[in-house]
């Protein structure tokens, strides 16, 4: 696909999500009245991905304080939704309503996968935290829309965050073994070809047993800082060099980015899913403005589905703005890592 062709795609979705969400018959009562409000029609307004800027930044407070059913486009009134809850944060959490966007978005995933090392009918394992979470029927969907079923191991990342926060940090070390025992005894007593999970659980089934020693040729993971220091002790030493690893970018809010094939330098660049979502690196203090290629700045997020429309929010993520590559004719974002990361501590947790 040519860089021309992918931004016609991207205006072609753009407008036609605009005008199912800013309709009368099909369009999301949050986003009618926002549009009575502010007194312009995004209709008329926005003709391209261009125009994205008249838009304001979408407030993550919204998905907080807005019943859900407000989210929920006169287009699908009445089917029965999944909600599903962002971050590790506590409090009342961010919640998303959806139906069928995580079984698209993690079967384009799949067209990336290599058969090789996530042989099509192999079972899954994984080990991430489930409950409210997107990501727990997404993995399993992935698993059998290639012909395995998938385990799992559960962690509630905002029990571990208490923890850290009140500097109980062994009994954060006493959680992720129990997570970790788990996970163990699943993959040495099940046939387990492919594994999800982050990067501090996966260096902790390393030091257990071998990863490739026991059958699993492929891993995804995603879920926390990835330096290319990191990414590369964990292909040598912890999967030795043995079992592949795909490194991915994803949310609720947004589905996953794919990541280009490592190479020497072992950074890991991210691709959104366009047209279904779009990451721009944008200067923190004029947002409007996209970043150079090879700076920083902050991940802004603008997600374009029948299911979900948001635009311009702002993640809490900042990176390095990456050219398009012949695969993917589109920015990239590459060393994702915490908003303001060199300049204050964030807390991580087990990701």
């Amino acid at each position: 696909m040519t860089p021309d062709k992918a931004k016609e795609n991207l205006d072609n979705q753009l407008k036609e999500i605009i005008n199912w969400h800013f309709s009368d018959d099909t369009g999301t009562p949050f986003w009618l009245d926002w549009k009575a409000k502010v007194g312009w029609d995004p209709r008329k307004e926005i003709l391209s991905f261009d125009d994205i800027h008249k838009f304001d930044h979408f407030q993550d407070e919204w998905l907080r304080d807005e019943k859900n059913e407000r989210f929920v486009p006169l287009g699908m009134k009445g089917k029965p939704f999944n909600v599903f809850e962002t971050g590790g944060t506590t409090g009342l959490p961010k919640q998303r309503v959806g139906w069928d966007d995580y079984k698209h978005d993690y079967e384009m995933f799949s067209n990336t996968l290599s058969d090789e090392f996530f042989p099509k009918g192999s079972n899954w394992i994984m080990v991430g935290p489930t409950g409210p979470r997107r990501l727990r029927l997404a993995v399993e969907h992935l698993a059998q829309h290639r012909g395995g079923s998938c385990y799992h191991v559960d962690l509630d990342p905002r029990w571990v965050k208490k923890l850290i926060i009140r500097n109980q940090i062994d009994e954060v070390e006493r959680y992720q073994k129990h997570v970790i025992d788990q996970a163990v005894e699943i993959i040495k007593h099940r046939d387990i070809g492919c594994m999800f999970t982050t990067p501090k659980l996966l260096e902790s089934i390393g030091e257990r047993i071998s990863i490739p020693g026991s059958g699993v040729k492929g891993v995804f993971c995603g879920g926390t800082t990835m330096t290319p220091q990191s990414v590369r002790f964990w292909v040598e030493e912890v999967l030795e060099g043995k079992t592949h690893l795909v490194p991915t970018y994803g949310n609720t809010l947004m589905g996953l980015a794919v990541s280009r094939p490592l190479d020497d330098s072992y950074s890991v660049t991210y691709y959104a899913p366009q047209p279904r979502a779009v990451l721009r690196v944008v200067d923190p203090n004029e947002t409007a403005k996209t970043m150079p290629y090879g700076e920083f700045g902050r991940v802004e997020l603008t997600t374009l589905t029948k299911e979900f429309f948001m635009p311009r929010f702002l993640e809490r993520d900042e990176a390095i703005r990456r050219e398009p590559t012949n695969d993917y004719p589109w920015d990239g974002v590459g060393d994702v890592r915490p908003f303001g990361a060199m300049t204050k501590k964030v807390v991580e947790g087990v990701y």
